[in-house]
């Protein structure tokens, strides 16, 4: 029989073993909020050196998105037109962005996924830093027309705010730069990388037969403009929409005739989710989206080289049976665990 004495060392060291297996299982608080790179994505863009994440700077960041204060009446906040559940796109029932007094902007809003791997931003690439994609929206009169100015006021004035960018920053008065970094901590973390497309890759997951012969389709077809990890080369190009354009994108920037009616290619990862399509919106499926490189582009003077042959626009040639194969790959790069995510909840 075993001694009283060796029972209580034998229950110790169980004991011993046990909280060590749980405190090295457990992920730390500090766990979550630390920026990982995905193994086979490219390196960040984003200065995270200047503006390292913090869980209490994460947490402002998130209470900010999700605060209506930024807006001129207190009725928008970011999550009205980037919803988590839409892979933080808007809805369907909003083509394009709703702002105060429900005004109705002119592009759709795009979804927010992987932003500290890009280098521009919005459908123009307008914006050359994560840190001042904000102001845009804060300072856009058909979206939450404000100014920056008085957003800080309104953050100093607050009964909450002071504090909780005390505790962030060290900072006993509130500047914009300092509210741009916080919203910048919390769209950084923004990393979708979770897909069955991403486990195929990282972990050999089998996807399905027609779910391969779509990939292989896509990489022949689609990849030259959505290319890489991030399923997007973010170069700017017409794509045959329209022949002429109330909307100049890209050419709006350079202020250059020879980019009128570009506009940057978007990334697909989640695009099952983040209908309707283009920077108009103008298809509600990707069925339809697929249609009209099949068939349904217009010419233009700038008309992407590679939807011609010489003078003659031929588009994407696909027969039915391709296009489902397309989609059907496309559905594997939808990604819920980035939807799901607890961490991305308003805790309001």
């Amino acid at each position: 029989m075993i001694s009283k004495t060796k029972k209580y060392l034998v229950y110790g060291w169980v004991l011993f073993l046990f909280w060590s297996c749980s405190d090295d299982d457990a992920a730390s608080p500090k766990d979550i909020y630390a920026f990982e790179k995905p193994a086979h994505f490219p390196d960040a863009t984003y200065t995270f050196e200047n503006n390292p994440i913090t869980k209490e700077g994460f947490e402002l960041g998130k209470k900010l998105f999700f605060d209506p204060i930024l807006s001129r009446d207190k009725s928008v906040s970011c999550n009205n037109c980037h919803q988590q559940s839409r892979a933080f796109a808007d809805s369907p029932l909003h083509p394009t962005s709703i702002g105060v007094d429900n005004r109705v902007g002119i592009r759709n809003a795009p979804p927010l996924a992987n932003l500290a791997f890009m280098q521009e931003f919005f459908w123009d690439g307008g914006v050359t830093h994560l840190d001042f994609v904000p102001i845009n929206a804060i300072e856009s009169d058909v979206e939450m027309d404000e100014t920056l100015v008085n957003v800080v006021k309104k953050l100093n004035e607050h009964d909450e705010y002071p504090l909780l960018f005390e505790k962030a920053f060290g900072v006993k008065e509130i500047t914009s730069p300092f509210m741009l970094h916080a919203i910048s901590q919390f769209t950084a973390m923004m990393v979708s990388a979770g897909s069955r497309y991403d486990k195929y890759v990282l972990e050999g997951t089998a996807l399905s037969n027609e779910e391969m012969a779509g990939m292989k389709l896509f990489e022949k077809k689609c990849a030259t403009c959505h290319s890489g990890e991030l399923f997007s080369d973010f170069s700017y190009r017409n794509n045959g929409l329209n022949d002429s354009f109330g909307d100049l994108g890209r050419g709006r920037i350079t202020e250059d005739e020879a980019d009128h009616g570009k506009f940057r290619v978007p990334s697909l990862r989640n695009a099952e989710l983040t209908a309707p399509y283009m920077h108009n919106a103008r298809f509600l499926t990707l069925e339809e989206v697929l249609d009209h490189y099949d068939g349904g582009m217009v010419d233009s003077p700038t008309l992407d080289p590679l939807f011609k042959d010489g003078d003659q626009v031929v588009g994407i040639s696909l027969t039915t049976e391709e296009k489902t194969s397309i989609i059907a790959f496309i559905k594997t790069l939808t990604d819920r665990d980035f939807i799901a995510e607890p961490k991305f909840r308003n805790n309001d």
